[in-house]
């Protein structure tokens, strides 16, 4: 079982840049899936980005292609999300999460708490 805590959010203008980080407790991370989801007040939680378990970046959202870069670092155990160029539509709770890397599709499994994000205009 893998156990996540995101961290990084914080209030920032529009136009400026975060970068998020999961940290996941030792559970086998470097066979996971990895992915970042978020959720706006108000709306359901939506996609992100995504990347596999060999580093391979699997998709991101097309709202936030070419603004958002999704890593990963096995040796730390810790997921980022670098978002720049933010706008007001990012404002939202960002949440990680993880997979085993047999499970297909988003069948994420494992779920941080999430951090806040706020941009303001």
């Amino acid at each position: 079982q893998v156990h996540l805590i995101e961290s990084g959010g914080g209030l920032v203008q529009s136009g400026g840049f975060l970068r998020l980080s999961c940290a996941a407790s030792d559970g086998l991370f470097s066979w996971h899936d990895m992915a970042w989801f978020r959720q706006a007040p108000g709306k359901e939680r939506k996609f992100v980005a995504a990347i596999n378990w060999i580093n391979v970046i699997t998709g991101y959202s097309d709202s936030v292609k070419g603004r958002f870069t999704i890593s990963r670092d096995n040796d730390k155990n810790t997921l980022y999300l670098q978002m720049d160029n933010l706008n007001p539509d990012d404002t939202a709770v960002y949440f990680c999460a993880a997979k085993e890397r047999w499970v297909s599709g988003e069948n994420y499994s494992y779920w941080g708490r999430g951090t806040q994000v706020t941009v303001s205009s």
